[in-house]
């Protein structure tokens, strides 16, 4: 029994110690392993291979490469073409828009059997053909167009997918707008000019989106009867497949170097793509011109970045309007853009009267003039010693205007905007959406730089060409385009008239301005029923200031901006020239 109880002791001990062992092992094995998977862990960016390697692949960085660009681009084309909805969308980069959107195209916009043809790629964008089936209530109609997408790298993957925005469905959409197909809520109209000619977008490229505006507020008025249609439905607009009438949606903010501003500042109408049954149109009758018109277009087609207004300041009805752009953002109404010393015919009614200036006093042109911390100098830092208010208006001095600050308020060029020129008091209603010019109350430097159009002041040529028109005929007649007797609209006023004083000088300092400063050269030979004013601004990003340019001649009274013109008189002037040439 002895013997035996101690060998199993010893059997006993032996497992025991077995069993320790067998832990030690385990956990020396475990040190191994985390050891190993540190040395993985490390290793994983350089040159090692096995398990650990491919777990931890780098992820693609960089531009996307040809290839990838290619075989996402024709992924996505293809799926949006089978009607993948789902499948299209996951190869965008904002899947939930995207989706929503490819839904909307095929259920509102109607359009089936799909057709996409990928162009020549270029860098990451890749052009493409659409084609398709527009089809209501039994009728068909062949649609095609085309648009472009552009291809991006994920940061958290670096999977390729297609940048999403509403323009990769069509070119015409921005975000939150719609395709859609069905009656539409405004008839057609048949716009004509004042002699009764039609007005159409492919004699003036210009007038396309104005007519689209004419249409969305006058179609009913005038008399047509609605139509079958595709079109691009603006956002808050309630247009759909059942043939609701779309909103107006009308914004807030300017475009350019501006703020926020006019009711209208960035209002696009909803614009027609397809006629599938043709309504009956109404005929309205507008105040423009053709003859000047087409000068308007074709002027401004000679040049990059020009916009143009031509007003007939007797009466304030706006005779032409046109940019270089046509298919892009009307800045000829819609503009919010320093008018540089443009803004100088304002800013001088208000000195005189206040007695701050006369035209034959003598009035400081020093080369620099500082207030509220900031130093402003002239062109070139000129200066007129001993000169009088005549001179340093033709020679657009700034420190002229700048050394007046100390004696005015800060809201004293907001009132007279405002009071005498009918400026920025948002009450504009010319017949379609337009700016009506801003003119916050500054403090400091900024109300300094405000006085020569920089500042806070932002303008567009047809708030330029009305300022010019105000001097003329002395007193402030609201733009128009369409008679306000056609809707019973109220055109805006001003407060209070200018003396007949004022209004005097003013036309002696234009006209100086015109045979003997800085508009002579645009101006020469107009004779002696003329006026103008130059101004260039000054813009954060640009290499050169945008050209100004105002004048009035005989009933006709213009304004034109060139973005990125540099001196207005060179750049503006000798457009505006052109179309007061053109009424003769």
């Amino acid at each position: 029994m002895g013997k035996r109880r101690r060998a199993t002791e010893r059997k006993s001990v032996g497992i025991r110690d077995v069993r320790v062992r067998r832990g030690v092992l385990g956990g020396a094995a475990a040190v191994v392993v985390c050891g190993m998977g540190a040395a993985a862990f490390a290793l994983s960016d350089g040159t090692g291979s096995g398990e650990a390697d491919t777990a931890r692949k780098p992820v693609p960085s960089g531009p996307p490469t040809s290839a990838e660009v290619r075989a996402t681009a024709r992924d996505f084309l293809t799926a949006w073409a089978d009607g993948d909805v789902a499948r299209a969308a996951a190869l965008t980069d904002d899947r939930a828009a995207a989706k929503k959107a490819l839904t909307s195209y095929r259920k509102d916009g109607r359009l089936t059997k799909v057709r996409l043809a990928p162009g020549r790629r270029s860098g990451a964008e890749v052009p493409f053909k659409a084609a398709a089936m527009v089809s209501y209530d039994g009728v068909s109609k062949p649609y095609a167009y085309a648009s472009e997408l552009t291809v991006v790298r994920r940061k958290s993957d670096g999977e390729t997918l297609v940048d999403w925005r509403p323009s990769v469905l069509h070119p015409e959409l921005r975000p939150g707008d719609r395709l859609v197909t069905g009656e539409a809520g405004d008839p057609p109209i048949k716009a004509v000019d004042r002699e009764g000619a039609e007005l159409t977008a492919a004699k003036y490229p210009s007038l396309g989106a104005v007519l689209d505006s004419l249409r969305e507020k006058y179609g009913k008025k005038a008399g047509g009867t609605a139509g079958v249609e595709l079109r691009v439905v603006r956002a808050g607009g309630k247009g759909g497949a059942d043939g609701e009438k779309s909103a107006k949606a009308h914004g807030d903010a300017g475009s350019g170097a501006g703020g926020k501003s006019g009711k209208d500042a960035e209002s696009v109408p909803d614009k027609t793509l397809l006629t599938i049954a043709p309504g009956t149109p109404g005929t309205l009758k507008t105040t423009f011109s053709g003859s000047l018109q087409a000068a308007a277009e074709r002027e401004t087609a000679k040049r990059k970045q020009a916009s143009v207004v031509v007003v007939k300041p007797s009466t304030g009805e706006i005779l032409a309007a046109a940019n270089s752009d046509p298919t892009g953002f009307n800045t000829a109404f819609q503009g919010s853009l320093a008018p540089g010393s443009t803004m100088k015919v304002v800013t001088s009614s208000m000195l005189l009267e206040k007695k701050l200036a006369g035209v034959d006093k003598k009035h400081p042109c020093p080369k620099y003039s500082t207030y509220g911390g900031w130093k402003f100098q002239n062109d070139d830092k000129f200066q007129i010693k001993g000169g009088t208010f005549r001179a340093s208006f033709a020679r657009s001095c700034n420190t002229a205007f700048v050394s007046q600050a100390k004696k005015l308020g800060n809201d004293s060029l907001t009132r007279q905007a405002q009071e005498v020129f009918g400026l920025g008091r948002n009450n504009w209603s010319i017949g379609v959406p337009s700016f009506d010019g801003a003119v916050p109350v500054q403090a400091d430097a900024q109300m300094a730089a405000s006085l020569i159009g920089q500042g806070g002041v932002r303008m567009n040529p047809l708030n330029m060409a009305s300022v010019a028109a105000t001097v003329k005929s002395g007193t402030f007649r609201q733009p128009y385009l369409v008679a306000p007797g056609v809707d019973d609209r109220t055109l805006a006023t001003a407060p209070r008239k200018m003396s007949g004083a004022t209004a005097a000088a003013l036309r002696d300092l234009m006209h100086h301005t015109a045979v003997a400063g800085t508009a002579s050269g645009p101006m020469r030979g107009l004779g002696s029923d003329a006026g103008a004013k130059t101004g260039s601004a000054e813009v954060d990003g640009q290499k050169k200031p945008n050209g100004w340019f105002t004048a009035y001649r005989g009933d006709l009274a213009s304004a034109a901006v060139v973005r990125e013109g540099g001196h207005g008189g060179e750049s503006a002037g000798p457009l505006v020239r052109a179309m007061l040439l053109a009424g003769e």
